[in-house]
């Protein structure tokens, strides 16, 4: 008679935080360099000096070693710094997403069709560094609600991180130009700000 095997669990090995930032700076290299279609396990594998099987083992494919990189980068940041006032507030985020624009927008731009078209590559783009986002920006918000400077969670609430995303990924496209903090500081005086204060 066949005997039964009992299963353990897979064995999982895991980096030091120093070997996975190397490995994540390997991806996002790879990615500068060649976008994201033309990236492969292979060259990560071979940039990070380590196997393919590490790297499945860890992340279970691309998308996943991708995605985290990017997190690991963290490509934007609308939880802005505590300054003391909503606009103060909204002035840190539009100077961090300045900084990353002039670093690392094209790159997020080039992987907007990757994104489209692979369910897997976008569920987890979302989750991993969209959904903290969103929530970071709603921090934000609550700060000025706790502060007196807002009555209410504003309605715009949910739009406004993403329109603020949304210009520095689009004026590239739409204007020839990079989003600067002096333009991202105009979205927020003229969209963003009323948008908040008013809805």
């Amino acid at each position: 008679m066949p005997t039964e095997h009992a299963t353990t669990p897979e064995r999982r090995s895991r980096l030091t935080p120093e070997r996975a930032g190397e490995l994540y700076d390997a991806v996002i290299e790879l990615l500068r360099e060649v976008g994201y279609e033309a990236l492969t396990m292979d060259a990560v594998a071979a940039r990070a000096r380590t196997s393919k099987a590490t790297l499945y083992r860890q992340w279970q494919g691309k998308p996943g070693v991708v995605i985290h990189a990017l997190a690991h980068l963290r490509p934007v940041s609308l939880g802005g710094d505590d300054t003391g006032s909503l606009e103060g507030d909204l002035r840190s985020v539009a100077r961090h997403l300045a900084g990353f624009a002039r670093e690392d927008g094209a790159l997020l731009a080039s992987m907007s069709h990757a994104v489209i078209t692979n369910q897997e590559l976008g569920d987890m783009l979302r989750e991993v560094l969209i959904q903290p986002e969103r929530e970071a920006f709603d921090a934000l918000v609550q700060r000025a609600v706790a502060r007196g400077e807002l009555a209410r969670r504003p309605a715009a609430t949910d739009h406004c991180g993403g329109i603020l995303v949304h210009a520095v990924l689009n004026r590239p496209l739409c204007d020839g130009e990079q989003a600067t903090e002096a333009y991202l500081n105009d979205v927020i005086d003229s969209v963003v700000l009323p948008a908040l204060l008013h809805s």
